[in-house]
């Protein structure tokens, strides 16, 4: 992803962090590519950040079983550490958001302002991309 499209949907990673003692947004693909990233992080650190949380992701799911029935979606995978968290939660097709705070965060702040931003995401992301409309009506009109 280049950077100009990261910029384009990272104002919107920065909304989240408006929750007093959040850090980061990471918006990443399931293959762990970075797709946008909040102001406060460089673009290298949140390609690697990216890369680690598509691992956690897949490990999360992979543990479904100790839970729940296998048929059982994933949803969120929380981190602690002694100084803050890691959020990691389903951002619509093959896409995750992640945000990390303090540990002083209101947690439930974060997840309300993530579940909000992942319902703006997903018109964001499900839009088609601008230069493939044209190509998309001209189908369309073939097939009427």
């Amino acid at each position: 992803m280049n950077d100009h499209m990261s910029n384009e949907l990272g104002w919107m990673l920065d909304e989240v962090l408006k929750v007093p003692e959040a850090r980061h947004a990471i918006l990443l693909s399931a293959d762990g590519m970075l797709r946008a990233h909040s102001q406060g992080i460089s673009r290298d650190e949140a390609d690697r950040q990216a890369a680690a949380l598509s691992g956690l992701q897949s490990i999360s799911r992979s543990t479904v079983e100790f839970c729940a029935q296998e048929s059982s979606p994933w949803q969120q995978t929380l981190v602690e550490f002694s100084d803050g968290y890691v959020f990691l939660v389903a951002a619509g097709a093959g896409a995750y958001l992640a945000v990390s705070a303090t540990q002083d965060v209101d947690m439930e702040a974060v997840t309300y302002r993530m579940q909000k931003l992942v319902d703006r995401l997903g018109k964001e992301l499900t839009s088609p991309p601008r230069q493939d409309v044209a190509g998309a009506a001209a189908n369309a009109g073939g097939r009427a």
